[in-house]
């Protein structure tokens, strides 16, 4: 099903008619990887990021054809991932290149994330020859089926004269709102060369949401104007929306504290009057109304039950409606025009000083218990002192990247963020190994901002090879490690649970800034609180990727109350 405003294939393949030509178009003669690049290159995408292999290397001749970076990694999994991130940090689609076989699957559980994060993601794969099918090839596996189940949409390209159509559709699927990864695999005997017509302004007519329903806005203008005690929480579907408009608008129309999740932090600005992130406590106990703007209402919003406390939900497609929530007024379409709506219903000078004044001291009370965790003098080191002299020294606009548990767990709660699109974690997946992949796309996409990675140690095991990566394209990042020698998120829950644990230890003081250093970069051990200030800033004056391993004590828990299931 195409998602564009109006057909945009000028010889009407997609629908057997034929017209005069309504819009520019570009003659392209080129195989299936040419007009793949010159697709991507009219979605505003000019990085691929790949592995090398010989299923795709047509790819890489359209990329190198039309100007486009490739930007080669150490593992599957991290080309995806910096796909990702590089769609995060522009809002437009990321483009990833596999070889067949394991290098499809290797990026299978990269993909995964990218579909939880509603993330739009291209990945194209290699294909073993389909005239030989069956033979035995090298590396022939039949890959969508595998990905069907993942992704948006999965296919497999047999014809030249129809890449640039099926690429078209797939771009625009993955950005049309319930964005997602979607992947499309070529056989080696497709690359033959086609000369196809793109209109040069199809991807200005992607889908990019339906108009909200008047009834359900009206229900949720009705809701909230009856309640006195509102919060709102900002999820990542209104940063991918562009609604940063509409969120401090219909937040300050309505005088409403605002609680942001992942790609959400930052639309508000931490330090603003209605910025808060410290006191969600209050929704069960204070507030009157939740409203959840561009969320799930998952695992990480009590799956939606706030002890009875009504929920206005706006989302961007129907399939984001919460179903197993009974009495949800749920306002589907582009989000930024719900909330532009919801602004301008606002009674005039609306003012709840009472109760954003309630929230504001108990948020201050909360900030004063935190500032006992960043200025904490223990050693062994404990997460808290580590964010507390970061934050000193973070930029308005530096990218903050989470992989890890625990140790990612206290920068959600200890980082403020001041900008939208600043802050990557995980996304409710909980895949780690994104860090590398993201610090890779971030520095790329944001080349004079800070960019700071957060490792656990256990996740630093995924893809730290890929500083091989960074060193390469030259690419210094700020990698800071909470070197607690264990799977914190699990050993600790363990023993409270069966009073033992097992399979949670890692071997005790690892020096992973060797690593890099053996890589290319550089880095230093931190085994005392006073030691972590001096040390970031050594990183951030590096002209290489440089790593922080911080020996933080291993008897600190993160105070986790999240219901995971």
């Amino acid at each position: 099903m195409r998602r564009y405003r109006r057909c945009w294939n000028l010889s009407h393949s997609c629908c057997g008619l034929r017209s005069p030509r309504v819009a520019p178009v570009t003659e392209i003669t080129g195989h299936p990887g040419v007009q793949t690049t010159a697709v991507m290159r009219a979605a505003g995408v000019d990085h691929l990021f790949t592995l090398n292999g010989a299923h795709i290397w047509p790819f890489y001749e359209g990329a190198r054809d039309r100007g486009m970076r490739i930007v080669d990694t150490r593992h599957e999994a991290t080309a995806v991932f910096a796909a990702e991130a590089w769609a995060k940090l522009t809002r437009g689609p990321g483009y990833a290149a596999l070889t067949a076989g394991p290098g499809v699957t290797n990026g299978v559980s990269a993909i995964t994330s990218a579909a939880f994060n509603g993330s739009p993601v291209v990945v194209v794969g290699g294909r073993a020859p389909q005239l030989r099918w069956g033979s035995g090839s090298l590396q022939e596996f039949d890959h969508v089926p595998v990905l069907a189940p993942i992704v948006k949409e999965a296919r497999t390209v047999t014809d030249p004269a129809t890449a640039a159509d099926v690429m078209c559709d797939l771009v625009a699927s993955a950005a049309t709102p319930g964005r997602g990864p979607v992947f499309a695999d070529f056989p080696l005997d497709t690359f033959q060369p086609h000369t196809v017509e793109l209109d040069e302004q199809w991807w200005s007519q992607v889908d990019t949401g339906s108009e909200p329903d008047p009834d359900a806005l009206a229900a949720a203008v009705a809701v909230l104007s009856s309640s006195e005690r509102p919060v709102m929480m900002v999820g990542s579907d209104a940063y991918w929306g562009d609604a940063d408009v509409g969120i401090l608008a219909t937040a300050t129309a309505w005088d409403i504290p605002c609680y942001a999740n992942g790609l959400g932090r930052g639309v508000m600005p931490a330090r603003h009057r209605l910025g808060f992130m410290r006191t969600r406590g209050l929704w069960r106990s204070r507030a009157d109304l939740i409203v959840v703007v561009g969320a799930p209402l998952d695992f990480r919003l009590s799956f939606g039950d706030f002890g009875g406390t009504p929920v206005v939900h706006l989302v961007d497609h129907e399939s984001k409606r919460a179903s197993h929530v009974e009495g949800v007024v749920t306002v589907v379409g582009d989000i930024s025009r719900s909330l532009m709506h919801l602004a301008l219903e606002a009674p005039a000078s609306m003012r709840r000083d009472d109760w954003v004044g309630e929230v504001r001291a108990a948020e201050d009370a909360a900030a004063a218990t935190d500032r006992a965790l960043l200025d904490d003098d223990h050693d062994p080191v404990r997460p808290g002192r580590v964010y507390g002299e970061l934050q000193r020294r973070l930029a308005d606009d530096a990218v903050v990247i989470c992989d890890g548990g625990d140790f990612a767990s206290y920068a959600g709660r200890l980082v403020e963020m001041s900008r939208p699109g600043c802050w990557l974690d995980t996304g409710p997946y909980g895949c780690l190994g994104n860090g590398l992949g993201y610090a890779l796309a971030a520095r790329l996409a944001r080349p004079s901002s800070q960019v700071v990675l957060l490792l656990g140690d256990g996740a630093a095991g995924f893809s730290l090879m890929d500083v091989d990566t960074l060193v390469r394209h030259r690419l210094p990042v700020v990698m800071v490690v909470g070197n607690n020698s264990m799977w914190g998120l699990e050993k600790h829950p363990m023993q409270m649970i069966y009073g033992w644990d097992e399979a949670c230890d890692l071997a005790p003081g690892t020096r992973y800034d060797e690593v890099v250093r053996s890589l290319g970069g550089d880095g230093e051990t931190v085994t005392r609180h006073d030691q972590v200030g001096p040390a970031l800033d050594r990183a951030f004056a590096s002209s290489v990727p440089y790593l922080v391993n911080v020996l933080t004590d291993p008897d600190d828990m993160y105070p986790r109350t999240s219901n995971l299931a």
